[in-house]
C-alpha cells in the first residue's frame, strides 16, 4: 500500500463514525455563484508582406510561451487517392529538414524546455510547442525550419508508412471506430471529410515526390496564422517571426469547400457477427458557429446529450443501464456543423436505446426544460470555458476557432454572457428547428441479424 493511499484509508476509517452520525442531519450546500464574463487578453496583430497573419497574446506571469502555427490545409485538399496523405506529410515534417535531423529538432526543443509537435486535421495544420520564455524566439527559427526546409526522405517515409498502416490496424478493430468511419462516410458523401482510413494499397502508393508535391501546394504564408500566447518580449518576438518567417513562399489561398451534410432518415448496420455490443453512431446538420443560433445549440446539445448529468445519459446510462458512456457533441467543421450522439450499448438493448434517445429529442422539442436544469446546464457549459481558456494553449486554441469562422474577438468574451441568457424556449425552439428526428442518419456496428429484428419497433426511424 502507498503512503498516499494509506494515509487516505486511515482519515477515511477516522471520519466514517462522524459522517455516520451526522448522515442524518446535512446541509444543503450553497448555490453556486453568478459565473462571470471571461476576459480576453489584449491581442496585437500584424500580417507580413508574404501574408502571414500574427497574433501576439501575453498571457499570464508564469516565464513560458506558447507558440503554434495553424495552416489551412488538411484532409480537405486531400483527392480521393490522398486518404491521410496530409497527415503522413505531418509526421515527415518531424523528420529532419536540409540542416537538422529529427534528433536534432527533438533535442534542440528540449533544451527550450518543450517539444514540436504537428499534426493535420480535417481543414487545419498545426505545428509548434510550448517553452520558456527566454527561448521563444529559438524556437521560432526552429517552426520557421521544419515547415519551410523539410528533408523528405525515403527511409523515413518507409518508416512513416509503417506506422501508419499499423495505426489503422489497431483503430479498425475497434468496433467504434468501424461505427464513426462509417458514419462520416453517410454523412459526408463524396467530401474529402468522409474518408480517413486509406487502403494498404493506398498508403503504400504514396512516394516522396507525393508528399513533397502535397507541402508544396499546401503550405504556405497567406493560409496561416502565427499565436504566440504567454510572456515574451514582444519586440524581440516580432523580430524573430520577421526574420525566421519572412522569405517563407506566400503559396496559395485557402481552398473553401466546405461539405453538404447529408439530412435524411437511413440507419446503416455493419455486420460484426455475435457481438454482445452495438456502437452507434448517429446525427444531422445543425447550426454552424457563424449561425445566429450557435450558442442556443451548444446549450441544447449540453442538456441533451453532451454534458454528464444531460436526459440522454441519465435515460440509458442511469435509468436503464444499457451503455456506460453514451454522449452527444456538435463536430464543427467551417461553415458546416452536425450533432452528433454515440453510445456503446449493449447488444439485446440496441433498438430500445434508439428508442429512448428518439424519446429525449422529441420531448425536447415539445417541452421547455425546466429553469433549475437549464441553470445547472449554463452554469456548467460557463465554466467549463473559462476553464478552456485558463491556459496558453487554451486561448489560442479558443483564438484560432473565433478567427477559423470569422466570429471576432467579441465572441470570447461575451460568451459566458449569451451562455447565461438563454431560455427555456430558447432550447426548446432551438432543438425543434435543428433536431428534426426524420433527418438523423444512423451507422451502427454489431451482430446485424440481431439488431435488425429490433428495428422495426423503433417506429421513429422506421416509415
Amino acid at each position: 500500500m502507498t503512503k498516499p493511499f494509506r494515509a487516505f484509508a486511515i482519515l477515511v476509517l477516522l471520519t466514517a463514525p462522524l459522517a455516520a452520525q451526522d448522515s442524518t442531519r446535512r446541509e444543503t450546500p450553497p448555490a453556486p455563484g453568478t459565473p462571470k464574463d471571461f476576459r480576453v487578453p489584449p491581442r496585437r496583430t500584424f500580417t507580413l508582406p508574404n501574408g502571414l497573419q500574427v497574433n501576439l497574446v501575453p498571457f499570464g506571469r508564469v516565464p513560458k510561451v506558447a507558440i503554434e502555427l495553424e495552416m489551412r490545409t488538411g484532409i480537405i485538399d486531400q483527392g480521393p487517392n490522398d486518404v491521410s496523405l496530409a497527415s503522413v506529410v505531418s509526421d515527415m515534417l518531424l523528420e529532419g529538414t536540409t540542416t537538422r535531423s529529427a534528433q536534432d529538432i527533438s533535442r534542440q526543443a528540449a533544451e527550450m524546455g518543450g517539444s514540436l509537435n504537428a499534426s493535420a486535421g480535417s481543414e487545419v495544420f498545426s505545428a509548434g510547442g510550448e517553452v520558456l520564455s527566454d527561448r521563444a524566439t529559438a524556437f521560432i527559427a526552429l517552426l520557421a525550419d521544419v515547415l519551410m526546409n523539410p528533408r523528405f526522405d525515403e527511409a523515413d517515409l518507409k518508416r512513416t508508412l509503417d506506422k501508419h498502416s499499423r495505426d489503422n490496424a489497431i483503430a479498425l478493430s475497434s468496433p467504434g471506430t468501424l461505427a464513426q468511419k462509417r458514419f462520416r462516410e453517410i454523412m459526408y458523401g463524396s467530401h474529402p471529410f468522409a474518408n480517413v482510413f486509406p487502403s494498404e494499397e493506398m498508403l503504400r502508393g504514396f512516394t516522396v515526390q507525393r508528399v513533397r508535391d502535397f507541402h508544396t501546394a499546401n503550405f504556405g504564408a497567406k493560409r496561416s496564422r502565427l499565436y504566440i500566447s504567454g510572456v515574451f518580449n514582444a519586440r524581440d518576438v516580432e523580430k524573430a517571426i520577421r526574420d525566421a518567417f519572412g522569405t517563407w513562399v506566400a503559396g496559395a489561398e485557402a481552398t473553401e469547400n466546405a461539405p453538404v451534410i447529408t439530412a435524411k432518415r437511413q440507419v446503416d448496420v455493419i455486420d460484426r457477427a455475435n457481438s454482445v455490443q452495438s456502437s452507434i453512431w448517429m446525427g444531422l446538420p445543425v447550426a454552424d458557429p457563424s449561425h445566429a443560433d450557435w450558442v442556443k445549440m451548444n446549450v441544447t446539445d449540453a442538456l441533451l446529450g453532451g454534458a454528464f448529468g444531460s436526459r440522454i445519459t441519465a435515460n440509458i446510462r442511469e435509468d436503464k443501464g444499457y451503455t456506460y458512456s453514451p454522449g452527444s457533441f456538435i463536430w464543427t467543421r467551417k461553415k458546416a456543423s452536425m450533432w452528433v450522439e454515440t453510445a456503446d450499448v449493449t447488444s439485446n438493448v440496441t433498438g430500445a436505446s434508439l428508442t429512448e434517445i428518439f424519446k429525449e429529442i422529441d420531448r425536447l422539442r415539445t417541452e421547455a426544460p425546466p429553469q433549475a436544469e437549464l441553470d445547472g446546464i449554463k452554469n456548467n457549459l460557463a465554466g467549463i470555458f473559462t476553464v478552456q481558456n485558463s491556459s496558453r494553449f487554451g486561448l489560442i486554441n479558443q483564438l484560432q476557432f473565433v478567427d477559423l469562422h470569422g466570429l471576432g474577438d467579441s465572441y470570447v468574451s461575451g460568451y459566458v454572457k449569451n451562455i447565461l441568457a438563454v431560455t427555456p424556449e430558447d432550447v426548446r425552439a432551438t432543438a425543434e428547428r435543428h433536431l428534426d428526428p426524420q433527418k438523423i442518419s444512423i451507422a451502427i456496428v454489431g451482430d446485424k441479424k440481431a439488431i435488425e429484428k429490433q428495428l422495426g419497433t423503433v417506429k421513429v426511424i422506421r416509415p
